[in-house]
Parts: structure tokens; sequence; C-alpha cells
């Protein structure tokens, strides 16, 4: 095969796309260049379908070579290892865009592996590797109908950018990353500040539109060197097998699906399948040995009896409205020792939500293609099997849990204090006890509220709310606070957070053409609306944040220091500092600029460091008295210490009103002394007067005993 390169602009960003040079065993590969970063992505599919499966065993991989940045792995074994926390998250984005694209009833073994080879930051390669998993499954011969590609769409100033540089992001308020093809948007993860609804839907259009040269090349290369398509047919149901189950159990799935009660439903459901495929596929019956089918036909039947239901009926489980919130709970501080806790249950969704708060000690080191960095916000979500009722392993975090996290930290980290205002390192952890849908936005509620309960000063209440859309024969269906059984159903399930005034986060998935500007506005201002209510609701626990942090936590208070004198704290080889800790108790962190955080359960020991602290920093004032010790004499006066390691000179002429012959007559070391502070010069020499000092202090006097305060060394 030839090698072929096309090339397309995104904003101000020029792509190369070549395929038919690199990994040509792979059903379909391209490389990907912007700027410096360089993306190779690959698709394989195996030839014969995996027998005895019910889901599509799709596998997306994103990987990062340190390499890529001229760096060495900083492991024991100096190669990467698992995939990390930002592998995981742009695995799932490839992931939940080519997923939903593949033809129904394809079972192949697949897989897309994404590889940075070469990493720009002014060019991200999340989106290069999104936009390449399109490109290499249409150069492949994968029965891979759709072309879409990858945008990233910023704001700043007002001004909508795609592809924004680093910079343009930190200074924009709308940050997402976005799938579409013309036709449809299927896939929008992201934040805002606070933005409105109509802002949000004009940004994800406006990335639609900015992609139009990605596909047009797309299909260049495809005409040009794409392989013919292998043959795929979903294998059609044994004649008469749809028909039979809907004739045994369409009135028992329809009853089933009027019980309120999850456990109860599932009961139901799972005794059905039970009955039909002993009725129908027993030894002797009609059906024998298709039991897969008749399970599959029974599933069918479910999926179109709740769609209609929703549609057609105007009724959902539980007899809910369309844009009904289920009763939600909310209670703060039941945990007496964490520093902030928070149970939220919405419907059969709960969570138990703990915060943490910590000193610079406790950030997480993360190595990535940028550097190192440090972490000081984190948000950990945990969905242990008993939540649904089910026995399984513990095994860690798995991307799932790890995509929820992300998605409800980044909903609180738009509300959070800046560190100069709130120098504490936070850790939220939410455990779902109960699930029945939407357990990431009980996780955004619930953080909210430990947050709140730990005395964080939020700028503002967030809330979350996962949302459906069906579309039937042209009837459409917005659903607010989706259960699980009604999470799979939709053509559109998104979830949106933020507080009364905007979006802070949002994740959307769209299975389906044809969601234009209306219903996208509609169904976001359902969801602000629903958002609001659950808003009103977590007031009634907690309306702000708490006046003071938990007893509990760590008191960390920031002071400033000049930068000359940074090294006098910290000392030759950190032994000051070090002892400062050891004397104290205190953690201590010392920045760049000069801000010195202290940090400790006792208020105490933090006092008793920042005095510390200030002894050793303190800068002599001109026309201030000190109480200073005597260090040395010499015959033209003496050196007295006023603080710390800060001396000045006392001339002999300056010791007393009358004439001095000898320093010794008046002062002797060790002696202490009022001195006040006659001059600095720029050298940083101190001049000093005892006569000066005492005549002020017994200009002072009020006859009473009382003198002038002064500062003791």
């Amino acid at each position: 095969m030839e090698a072929k390169s096309v090339t397309a602009q995104v904003g101000n960003q020029n792509i190369t796309i070549e395929t038919g040079k690199m990994a040509k065993q792979a059903d379909g590969s391209v490389v990907l260049r912007a700027g410096d970063s360089v993306v190779l992505v690959t698709a394989v599919s195996a030839k014969d379908r995996k027998e005895g499966l019910d889901f599509f065993p799709l596998t997306v991989d994103y990987q990062e070579r340190l390499s890529a940045a001229g760096r060495i792995p900083g492991s024991f074994f100096r190669r990467e290892g698992r995939l990390t926390e930002r592998e995981t998250l742009i695995s799932r984005l490839i992931d939940r865009s080519c997923r939903p694209l593949f033809p129904e009833g394809y079972q192949n073994e697949t897989q897309i592996i994404a590889t940075v080879f070469s990493a720009d930051n002014q060019y991200d390669t999340d989106v290069l590797a999104l936009t390449g998993a399109s490109f290499a499954l249409a150069m492949s011969d994968v029965p891979f109908p759709f072309a879409f590609a990858g945008v990233r769409v910023g704001r700043v100033g007002g001004k909508f950018i795609a592809n924004p540089s680093e910079l343009e992001r930190e200074q924009g308020d709308v940050d997402v990353i976005m799938a579409a093809s013309r036709d449809a948007i299927f896939m929008v993860e992201g934040g805002a500040k606070e933005i409105d609804e109509n802002t949000m839907v004009e940004a994800l259009l406006f990335g639609q539109r900015a992609i139009e040269q990605l596909l047009d090349r797309q299909e260049e290369l495809r005409r040009a060197l794409g392989k013919p398509k292998r043959s795929f047919e979903k294998a059609p149901f044994t004649q008469g097998i749809p028909e039979r189950v809907r004739e045994a159990v369409h009135e028992r799935v329809r009853q089933a699906y009027a019980r309120d009660v999850k456990h109860e439903r599932y009961g139901d459901l799972s005794q059905i399948k039970k009955d039909v495929v002993a009725q129908l596929c027993g030894e002797g019956a009609e059906f024998c040995g298709k039991e897969r089918e008749v399970k599959q036909a029974l599933e069918d039947l479910k999926y179109e009896y709740m769609r209609r239901m929703i549609t057609h009926e105007g009724r959902r489980i539980g007899g809910r409205r369309n844009d009904q919130i289920r009763s939600i709970s909310c209670e703060v501080g039941l945990l007496p020792r964490a520093h902030g806790s928070a149970l939220f249950t919405r419907g059969e969704t709960q969570g138990l939500v703990t915060t943490t708060l910590g000193t610079s000690d406790d950030e997480q080191r993360m190595e990535s293609l940028k550097g190192q960095s440090f972490r000081k916000f984190m948000l950990h979500y945990n969905f242990p099997p008993y939540s649904v009722g089910e026995v399984k392993p513990l095994r860690g975090a798995g991307r799932r849990e790890i995509g929820h996290g992300i998605l409800a930290e980044r909903a609180l980290r738009a509300v959070l204090p800046t560190d100069d205002k709130f120098p504490y390192t936070l850790r939220v952890v939410s455990d779902i006890l109960e699930s029945n849908g939407s357990s990431s936005m009980a996780t955004v509620c619930g953080g909210c509220l430990s947050l709140m309960d730990a005395g964080v000063p939020i700028s503002a209440p967030v809330a979350g709310i996962a949302m459906g859309l069906i579309k039937e024969e042209g009837r459409i269906a917005i659903l607010s606070d989706i259960l699980g059984d009604e999470d799979h159903l939709g053509d559109m399930d998104f979830k949106v957070c933020g507080t009364a005034k905007g979006i802070t986060s949002i994740q959307m998935d769209i299975k389906i053409t044809g969601v234009d500007k209306q219903i996208l506005t509609d169904a976001l201002n359902q969801a602000r609306a629903g958002r609001l209510h659950i808003l009103s609701e977590m007031a009634k626990a907690i309306e702000k944040p708490r006046a003071d942090i938990s007893k509990y936590a760590p008191k960390i208070t920031t002071i400033r220091i000049p930068v000359s004198r940074i090294k006098d704290v910290i000392g030759p080889g950190g032994k000051v500092i070090k002892d400062i800790i050891a004397r104290t108790g205190a953690t201590i962190d010392i920045e760049d600029d000069g801000s010195v955080a202290i940090a400790s359960a006792s208020s105490e020991s933090v006092d008793q460091a920042i005095k510390m602290i200030r002894a050793l920093t303190q800068e002599a004032e001109v026309g201030k008295i000190y109480l200073g010790t005597v260090r040395r004499i010499m015959e033209f006066g003496a050196f007295v210490e006023i603080f710390p390691g800060t001396d000045g000179l006392v001339h002999i002429s300056d010791l007393a009103n009358s004439r001095v012959k000898k320093v010794e007559d008046v002062l002797k070391e060790g002696d202490e002394v009022l001195v006040k502070v006659v001059s600095v010069d720029r050298s940083g020499k101190i001049r000093l007067s005892r006569k000066e000092a005492l005549a002020e202090q017994a200009a002072h006097g009020d006859g009473k005993g009382q003198a002038v305060p002064t500062a003791k060394a």
C-alpha cells in the first residue's frame, strides 16, 4: 500500500493525517500530527464472531509513551505500567464515541489502540486520538459505517475557539471535548465556569461546524486507500421466536414494569426469563437449543415496551412525570470524626460522601508528558457490589469508577476557593450505598454537601442531574432523573452539573441523528429546572459552608516573609526548619514567593511556629525600640542582638547622656538593654542608640511607672 497524507485545518491548528506507512498489518492505521504532537491509531477486528456473548467485545486503549516528551519513567522498572487516570479517561472518550456506532449484533472482538509517540504541550493529543479512531476504522475493512471527528471547544472573551491552546483553555470559561459527524453529535465531555444552557448549545454546534474539513479529508483518504468493508448482517431470529415470546410473556412484562420497587421489578423480570426459556426451550419444546435467541427476544420486547410506555402512554416507572425528580433526603455531619460528611438519597440511589482536609504534604504527585505536577483536589468514587445487591470481588477502581469520579470532580472544582484563601489539600470520597441510576450525580450533590459541612468556602452549591431522551415515531420524551432501567433505553443520555447560575460540568452521549438545536436547548433547560429543584432540597440540610472547620482537621495559617529571608528559615541543609518542625509538631511549607503555610491540628503549635518564624525573619524598623542582648564589647561600642540573627552597633557616644570613657562601664556581654534603631544603611548595617531609647521612654512615661512599649528579642 502506498502512503498518502492529507491536511485539515481546525481552528488555528493544521492536522496532518497519514496512512499506509506505519503499522500496515493492522486492519486500519493512521498517524496524526499537529505541531510536534504525533499519535498512531490502529484498529483491528477479529475475522470471526465470538460466540456466547451478549455484548460487543470492544477494547480501547490510549497510551502515552514518556519518551514522547523526552522523559524516562520514574518507576522502579523505568517503564510505563498500567494506564494512568488521564489515559483511562481518554480511552473512555474514544470508547463512548465508537461503541454505539458499530452495527447492532456485531460481536467480533475489536481493539482500538492510540499511542502517543511525540508530545507538544501546545497541541493536546486527546483530540488527535479521538479523531484518529474514526480515520483508522474508515481505512479498515471493519463494518463501521460512520465517519466522525473530535474537537475541543473553548471560549475566551465571549468568542468560541476550536482546539484552543493550553493558555486559552486556562483563560476561557468553556472547555469541552466532543465527537461529531455532519448529522449528529455523538459524545460530549467537559466543564465550564457557570455558563448558561444556550451558551453550551452554541458551543456544541460551533464544534460540529469546526470539524468539516476533517470529515472531508477522511472521505478523501477512504476513497483513495480504504479497504472494502467486510460483509456483515445481523443473524436473524429463528422464525417465530419473537412472536412466541411476545405471546407468552407480554402481559407479565407489563405487570412487572408497573412495580415501583427495583428489587421486586427485577425479581419478576428474572422469573419471567426463567419461565419463558423453560416453556419454549425445554426438552421437546419447539425452540429447544435456542435459549440465547429466546433471551434476546425477551430483551427486545422489554426495550420496545418501555420506550412505547414512555413516549405513547406518557408513563414512567413509579408513575412519575417526565420532568419529575424522585424524593430527596439530605443529611450532613453524621460521621463524627470525618472533617465533613453527607448522606444524599434520591429515590433508590444513595451516596455517603466524606471530605478530608489535608496539608501540602497530602497533594497527589502526578507524572505525565507535561512533567511532574501536584494535585490539591481529588474526588474518588466507589461502587461496591452490595449497592445493587450483588456479590463480586473488590478489585479497586475500574474505568467506570474513574470516569464517574472525574465527572463529579470537575463539577465541584469550579466553585472551590483559591489556594491563597483556603490552602488545604482536599479529598472527597463517595461510597455508593444503593444504586438505581444517577449515582454519579448523587456523588456531585453529596460531595457539595460534605464540602460545606467541612467548612470549605465554596462560591456556590452545586447539584447534578442525569437526563434521558427518547425519540420514537416522531414523539420525543425528555426524562429527568433517570432510573437504571431507563438509562440504556434512550437515544440520548446526558448528565449536567452546575450552580443556580450555570453549568460547571457536562457529559452527553447521543445515539441518533436529528437532534437539533431546539431539542438540545429544551433538554438542557429541563435539566436546569431539575437542578434548581435539587439545590432547593439540599439547602434544607445546609445552606452555606460552615464558618469553622472540624476540630479534627489541621489548622493552616499562611504568612508571608521577605523572599530574601527564606534561606534564614530553612537554614543550612534544612537545619533550622527541621528544628522548628521538631519543636512545634507543625507542618511547614515555604513557597518561592515567600508565602509560608503552617499546619497543625493544634492552634498552639501553629502560633509557636509562627512566632519562631517571625523571630527569624523580622527586619529592623527605624524609630522602633527593642529589648536586645549585648553580644560583643568593642572599644568603640557594643553589638546588640535585637532579635535572632540580627544585631546592630551602639556607638560609645550613644550609650548614655553623659560621656562614657569605657563601654564596660555601662554594659557587659549578656546584658539586656533597651535600644532604638536610628538608621539602616544600604548594606543593611544597623545603627542603634541606648541614649535615645532611654530619653524616649522617659518622655512617654506618665508618672505611674508606665513606659513606651518595646519589642523583645
